[in-house]
């Protein structure tokens, strides 16, 4: 049931309802001095609505806070791009295995080369090709004869070489041209090279031995860093003789007999 209060309300003259605004607002004042914030007041709540001025505020406020809210979230929309815009960069292997063929030494190359962060020295052109040079250390894949190439510049983290030999040009070779230069610093891919982009080639040295061209057995590793040192690619060298049957067979055979042991061990 409405009080008297509310009835007066409802039925102020023009003059009494600009008094009431006039007391509502001192009572607001009041509200936000003492408390800072505004608090519910009988005064208020009691008539037909808030007068005008209070209407156009709280609808000011609402805008407000909706637009800080819109404006939070488009932040965030904004710095979980920049933060997604630069995709993580792929880490490669390009791998040259070396290995007696027979008569010849044989050098096979696969894999890709992440160029990203590389210093492009623009092309060139060589004369001699496919060659290695153990003391260098050198490794040139590939074609034989006049190359056209593209080259880079990077430092190169590994091994000083991987043998004694000096330079030896191949027999024959074929498929892509890719060469490192380690003292240099030098990296060549085929012209007009795509990062990342499928590497296949060979080379065959005839008549020729890993102690004729002064190749040590073993792998080496050698990291390529960019100026800013990062590392987004890694070339290997394979340099292994082709391993005899008969010393698979002699370790399969004692592997057979460690077993048959220890079953006979757990039967007893």
């Amino acid at each position: 049931m409405l009080n008297t209060r509310c009835l007066y309300l409802f039925h102020r003259t023009p003059t009494e309802a600009l008094v009431h605004d006039k007391l509502a607002i001192s009572s607001v004042r009041r509200e936000v001095k003492t408390k800072g914030r505004i608090m519910s007041n009988s005064t208020m709540i009691a008539g037909p609505a808030l007068p005008h001025r209070f209407q156009t505020l709280e609808i000011t406020m609402k805008r407000l806070i909706l637009a800080a809210i819109r404006c939070s979230l488009m932040f965030t929309a904004v710095t979980g791009s920049l933060v997604c815009v630069q995709p993580a960069q792929a880490y490669t292997n390009y791998t040259v295995k070396l290995k007696q063929v027979g008569a010849n030494v044989v050098a096979t190359g696969s894999g890709s080369i992440n160029l990203t962060g590389l210093t492009f020295l623009g092309p060139g052109q060589v004369s001699g090709g496919a060659m290695i040079g153990p003391n260098v250390p050198l490794i040139q894949t590939g074609p034989t004869g006049l190359v056209n190439f593209d080259h880079y510049g990077a430092l190169f983290i590994g091994p000083t070489n991987f043998g004694s030999g000096g330079l030896f040009s191949a027999n024959t070779g074929s498929g892509d041209f890719v060469g490192i230069n380690v003292p240099l610093g030098l990296l060549f891919v085929p012209q007009g090279y795509v990062s990342g982009s499928a590497l296949s080639d060979s080379m065959t040295f005839n008549n020729a031995t890993f102690a004729s061209l002064g190749v040590t057995t073993g792998i080496f590793h050698w990291q390529l860093e960019t100026p800013e040192s990062l590392i987004y690619t890694q070339y290997n060298l394979w340099c292994n003789v082709v391993p005899d049957g008969g010393s698979t067979v002699s370790f399969l055979g004692f592997a057979l007999l460690g077993l048959a042991a220890l079953r006979r061990k757990l039967s007893c």
